[in-house]
């Protein structure tokens, strides 16, 4: 919300500074994010009145001008700007003037000789003085500026544009009057704004409205006025209010429902009677309706959209913005004006529906006035009739159904603990009647409270919070103590078994990994693509089709982020995310960080595309690829073991993909992305991605200790040939489960595929180092061992053992 300083202090002008005003609104909860003067300081600069042109003699593009400046003055400027002529009005910066210059510094006006005439001044454009940076000629000024003034006052420049950024709740604050409100009860400065008086009807001429949909429209209010001059200028100081707050003059008709909008917060609407066919009807759309806008855009009309029609049809949508066959211009004679409440749901979502927004469903969907109705059209008749002429009709209210307000109840002993003071009762009272809080005092239970019954421009007034909230407020956060919190100080050690989220950050950045973080709305396509799920959970109101359900899997983003660096020349992307994905399950049950029937797990995935390392001189560049992620994930699941099956899933390669098994339960999966989704995604390379549950990666095993021995060692070497077909893993496993206890370790130093080796067949290597903490092994021991491996390997896997 922007508006003019001096706009605000036309209606409540408290014995602020500027500082002061915005620093009370910001600590009041309205944040004031902007406030910057209208213009740069600048001095020395009246209205002078060019008298008379004549050419330069000296020069073809410059002309001498005899200006007045007050007082019967004259003087003689040499101007350059192509709009310069005789009678009009423009700035006049004298001699001795300062001008904002470069840097902040003051640029000075001195008398000077230009190509041999001499020039005591200069005539300016807005640029020049800093108002805007429109600099194509003189900054002509209206025609009853008076002569010789400062500029400065015929143009209100000692004026501040502020901007608040106001929370989705405070909708009555997205008026000059409502801002107004604010600053009277916080400073208890007089508020000199008042309803405007009734404009008598000299007409009988009316429109007949029906409200077809109240559970839309509560209430809809119009006045006919005949004979208007829609070609009228609109004023200087309406105009300059408007562009001050942020709005564009257009006509003085739209300008004025515009301006009753941004002072009063009542949003307006004016129609060409001449192009109204019948009646009003404020319905919701039907199916193949559809209306033309103002912007120029035709949607079309849904069940559930709401739209102001004539016999014709629809000529508009309600709340929202009207149609362009209905639409006042220049040329209207007769024009109708609306005034309406709609009810906030009947609004929300729908301008964003069809891709715009405008400040009527800005306000509407927030919740407007439906008190003032009435008021806005009487503000708007009269600016008409004192701009445009006219014959004014009677106004016709039409209520269908307005919102109840409810008294909400507020325990005077409940607001002083939350707040922390103890604010007295008569002060809470006193800072309810300044808000304009229909209130009563009672007892109840030994307990004082207030009865509160919430205004019609209050929305944001329905529990007992909102008026802790409003008495905190007013009261003034700077007034409320900061005490430090008091508690005893207790040691926690951490748990021995278990480690944090950060420690998992931490291994991967260790890794090369560079953390993202994605939002956890995603595409239903990616949903589909990436974990084959049809049916995930949909955001009921989404802010894109691309942000449209909640996410199973943490990959889809990933890639989407690996895409968005390749784009942008990184060929080598590590990249890896901590966060949770939705899942349904009926067994959920809702709890204080959950709901029913959906499961969030915490998820750790990562992706990497690239070379296996930085590019350097002691070390070949190759390709990252699926052994150089499996070793990734064993060093973060380290110092635990796992277990590598393969496995089908939909985002993975069909041969080269792997589920992640720890003690016995799959925590996860890991692979080279399918070459469908490559080529889909436009990747140039192979991308390896992971996927691992959080709740498998923060158990870690206690340390114990274990004797270290001081006797040697045996180790023995086993090579046998079996089935390209069985997994390396399952052969170590069965080996170290089955074998003796005197085994310390088992593992693979080769495997040989070629000559001396059948087809589908390979050869693999193990060694078995063996020792005894009390005893030194002998030779006949270890072979007992090898015996025993051997045939448990041509047991269970039909190995050979290869000689």
């Amino acid at each position: 919300m922007q508006f003019s300083e001096r706009w605000l202090r036309s209606m409540v002008d408290p014995t602020l500074s500027t500082g002061e005003l915005t620093h009370l609104l910001t600590m009041s909860g309205l944040e004031v994010e902007t406030c910057e003067p209208v213009a740069p300081p600048f001095e020395g600069v009246v209205v002078g009145e060019v008298l008379e042109t004549a050419p330069h003699p000296n020069a073809d593009r410059l002309k001498v001008c005899r200006v007045a400046c007050g007082e019967g003055r004259e003087v003689s400027v040499v101007c350059g700007a192509p709009n310069v002529v005789a009678g009009m009005k423009a700035p006049l910066a004298l001699v001795g003037a300062g001008l904002p210059g470069e840097g902040g510094e003051v640029f000075r006006i001195q008398r000077a000789t230009m190509r041999g005439v001499a020039s005591e001044g200069m005539l300016c454009s807005a640029s020049e003085l800093g108002i805007s940076d429109d600099h194509s000629g003189l900054l002509a000024l209206p025609a009853d500026a008076p002569t010789g003034v400062g500029i400065r006052e015929v143009l209100d420049l000692d004026d501040h544009l502020i901007t608040i950024k106001l929370t989705p709740n405070r909708a009555d604050c997205l008026s000059v009057l409502g801002v107004a409100r604010e600053v009277s009860a916080l400073t208890g400065a007089a508020l000199e704004f008042r309803d405007p008086p009734p404009v008598a009807a000299t007409t009988d001429d009316t429109i007949p409205v029906r409200i077809g949909s109240p559970d839309g429209c509560g209430r809809f209010t119009g006045r006919v006025i005949r004979n208007v001059n829609a070609a009228a200028p609109t004023p200087e100081w309406m105009r300059r209010r408007l562009e001050r707050a942020g709005q564009r003059s257009i006509s003085a008709l739209v300008d004025v429902t515009n301006y009753v909008m941004l002072e009063m917060g009542r949003p307006l609407h004016v129609y060409d009677t001449s192009k109204l066919q019948g009646g009003i009807d404020v319905r919701f759309g039907r199916a193949g309706e559809d209306v033309e806008l103002l912007n120029g855009q035709t949607v079309e009309l849904a069940p559930d959209v709401l739209a102001i029609t004539d016999d014709r049809g629809p000529i508009g949508l309600a709340g929202i913005m009207g149609g362009e066959s209905t639409k006042a211009d220049l040329d209207t004679r007769d024009c109708f004006l609306e005034a309406a409440f709609f009810f906030p749901d009947a609004i929300a979502g729908r301008a964003r529906r069809y891709n715009f927004g405008s400040d009527a469903s800005h306000r509407f969907e927030r919740g407007v006035d439906f008190d003032n109705n009435v008021a806005g059209i009487e503000r708007a008749t009269r600016l008409i009739l004192d701009i445009c002429g006219g014959e004014p009709g009677p106004v016709v209210d039409t209520v269908a159904a307005l919102p109840a307000r409810e008294p909400v109840s507020m325990r005077v002993s409940r607001a002083r603990k939350v707040i922390g003071v103890q604010v007295p009762v008569d002060e809470m009272a006193d800072i309810f009647g300044r808000l304009g809080l229909t209130h009563r005092r009672f007892s109840e239970s030994g307990d004082t409270r207030f009865e509160v019954t919430p205004p019609s421009h209050r929305f944001d007034i329905a529990i007992e919070e909102d008026l802790i909230e409003e008495v905190a407020r007013v009261y003034g956060f700077e007034r409320i103590p900061a005490h430090p919190p008091v508690a005893p100080a207790v040691m926690r050690s951490p748990a021995e078994a278990r480690r944090s989220l950060h420690d998992l950050r931490n291994r991967l950045a260790d890794l090369g990994y560079h953390e993202v973080i994605n939002f956890s709305f995603v595409d239903v396509q990616w949903e589909s693509d990436f974990a084959g799920v049809t049916d995930p959970i949909r955001v009921l109101n989404p802010i894109s089709s691309q942000m449209s359900v909640m996410r199973t899997t943490l990959a889809a983003g990933l890639v989407e982020t690996v895409r968005y660096n390749v784009n942008r020349k990184h060929g080598r992307v590590r990249v890896f995310e901590v966060g949770r994905v939705f899942l349904r399950d009926p067994q959920a049950v809702a709890d204080d960080l959950s709901i029913a029937g959906v499961r969030q797990p915490v998820r750790v995935a990562g992706a990497v595309l690239g070379t296996a390392s930085e590019e350097q001189w002691g070390e070949p560049k190759r390709p990252v690829d699926f052994f150089d992620v499996k070793g990734d994930i064993e060093s973060l699941l380290a110092p635990r073991t796992a277990a590598f099956e393969r496995v089908e899933h939909p985002a993975l390669h069909p041969g080269r993909a792997a589920r992640i098994v720890v003690d016995g339960a799959e925590v996860g999966w890991f692979g080279e992305l399918h070459p469908r989704w490559q080529r889909k995604y436009e990747l140039p390379e192979p991308l390896m991605l992971f996927e691992i549950d959080a709740d498998a990666l923060l158990s870690v095993p206690v340390p114990k200790y274990e004797k270290v021995s001081r006797l040697p060692g045996l180790r023995r070497d086993l090579a046998v040939l079996v089935d390209d077909s069985i997994p390396v893993g399952s052969l170590l496993e069965r080996l170290r489960k089955d074998l003796p206890g005197i085994v310390e370790s088992v593992e693979v130093f080769d495997v040989y595929r070629g000559k001396g080796v059948e087809n589908g067949k390979r050869s693999l290597a193990f060694r078995v180092h063996m020792q005894d903490t009390r005893r030194t092994l002998t030779d006949a021991e270890a072979d007992e061992v090898m015996v025993l491996a051997t045939s448990l390997l041509e047991r269970e896997f039909g190995a050979q053992l290869r000689k």
